[in-house]
């Protein structure tokens, strides 16, 4: 199995502006996410960025770093240039690693990338954790995911689905943020017609859903990590990280 890890980064972040060069453990963010990557099973780690100080932060960190437009609506779609500019080939597959996920484990990385690789006919590959805390469930900034037996994905939510009388935690998966895509599907992605259910939820997945293409599940039992979204969410990874933890 070999892959390409391209790790998307902005500056204007919504809810935390510049949080990709928030210094954790004396270096920024985004330093930690590359570090994350190389210990995947990528054989080429990319900086997908709009931001010159992103890729001036990066100098000393053993990545490749690809300049992009600033007015990409989501991660797909910068990843959708970078494969056009750098030329790869159809059937490479990418792993979007996103940009503020600096305690990523690599074997999830290898997870999802040996989703596609395994021949099945989907176009994309992700991650989905059983949900424990009944406080997650209505909580919109955890993304819930319905899928198939197959683990095909049904359908993706900041709402609570699946809906249940009984226990709230029951049967409800958390969608963990990462992508594998192979470049021939991304270099069509920017041209699906945009989804009225993407644009409500502020899910790009939902395009692909919409378009009547295939996502996979991998289901995962282990800790992934903590996605940084807000000011709470860094002193958290600022602790893991000072103590050496992940």
């Amino acid at each position: 199995m070999t892959f390409t890890v391209v790790i998307p980064a902005r500056y204007d972040s919504t809810r935390l502006p510049g949080k990709v060069l928030a210094d954790i453990a004396g270096k920024p963010m985004i330093a930690h996410v590359v570090e994350r990557a190389n210990e995947s099973q990528a054989h080429r780690v990319i900086v997908a960025t709009d931001d010159q100080r992103i890729a001036d932060s990066l100098n000393n960190s053993e990545c490749e770093i690809c300049m992009t437009r600033a007015d990409h609506q989501s991660g797909s779609d910068r990843l959708a240039e970078v494969v056009q500019v750098l030329s790869i080939v159809d059937d490479e597959v990418i792993v979007n690693v996103q940009g503020d996920e600096p305690c990523v484990p690599g074997k999830l990385i290898n997870q999802v990338a040996a989703s596609l690789s395994s021949g099945n006919d989907a176009v994309m590959a992700t991650a989905a954790k059983q949900i424990i805390d009944p406080a997650d469930i209505d909580n919109p900034n955890v993304v819930k995911v319905v899928f198939a037996r197959n683990g095909k994905a049904l359908y993706f939510s900041r709402a609570a689905i699946p809906y249940s009388r009984e226990a709230r935690a029951a049967n409800a998966w958390h969608h963990i943020g990462i992508y594998a895509y192979r470049s021939g599907f991304l270099k069509r992605y920017h041209q699906l017609h945009s989804s009225n259910i993407e644009t409500s939820e502020s899910l790009e997945q939902l395009r692909v859903l919409d378009n009547g293409e295939t996502i996979m599940i991998e289901i995962v039992d282990y800790d992934t990590g903590i996605g940084v979204d807000t000011q709470e969410d860094l002193e958290r990874a600022r602790l893991l990280l000072a103590k050496g933890e992940r």
